[in-house]
């Protein structure tokens, strides 16, 4: 199995649009998803709105439902119906000087369509590759964000082993002193 295909840019943004509604929403207004679009160099995404915002917004938990699944019978259900709703549609393109790669809907859908629609097919991908047990959510309780672990041993429990792993290090630490100190 290839791992590295999970950093494919479908499910980067399934993640990152999952994670942007976490404690703080990356994603408030409409210059916080024009530059994310920028970012991500979305081709041709048409007037940004704030009913283009509300779309994606609405996207963002039929996304986190895919992660929390408590099975891949259940991921893979969500995923079709979004499929299904995009009316996803694989075309080649080699536009703007890009290499090969692939669209999912035609040119000029909508953005929160667009997005459902990539989103949908990294996951599948995922899951396609017997890759549901890698999509979880951090195992630091003070986070809720999501990421499909990439690791070859398939250890991974924070979605940023640097800030939450640590954080919860530390916290385990500290627990284990005041418990000696007590006892």
């Amino acid at each position: 199995m290839n791992f590295e295909g999970y950093s494919d840019c479908g499910v980067v943004l399934a993640v990152d649009l999952v994670n942007s509604a976490g404690a703080t929403d990356t994603l408030p207004d409409v210059a916080a998803l024009e530059a994310f679009v920028t970012e991500r160099r979305v081709s041709a995404p048409g007037p940004i709105t704030r009913a283009v915002l509300v779309e994606v917004h609405a996207l963002r938990p039929r996304l986190r439902a895919i992660f929390e699944a408590p099975t891949a019978v259940q991921a893979a259900r969500v995923v079709n119906e979004l499929l299904a709703e995009t009316g996803a549609l694989p075309q080649l393109s080699d536009h703007d000087g890009e290499a090969w790669h692939l669209h999912f809907t035609p040119p000029g859908a909508p953005l929160a369509t667009r997005f459902a629609a990539e989103s949908a097919m990294g996951l599948a991908a995922v899951i396609k590759a017997g890759g549901f047990e890698r999509m979880s959510t951090c195992a630091d309780d003070t986070c809720n964000d999501v990421f499909v672990d990439a690791s070859r041993n398939r250890s991974r429990r924070f979605c940023n082993p640097d800030t939450c792993g640590n954080r919860s290090a530390v916290a385990a630490h500290r627990a284990r002193r005041r418990a000696m100190v007590a006892g």
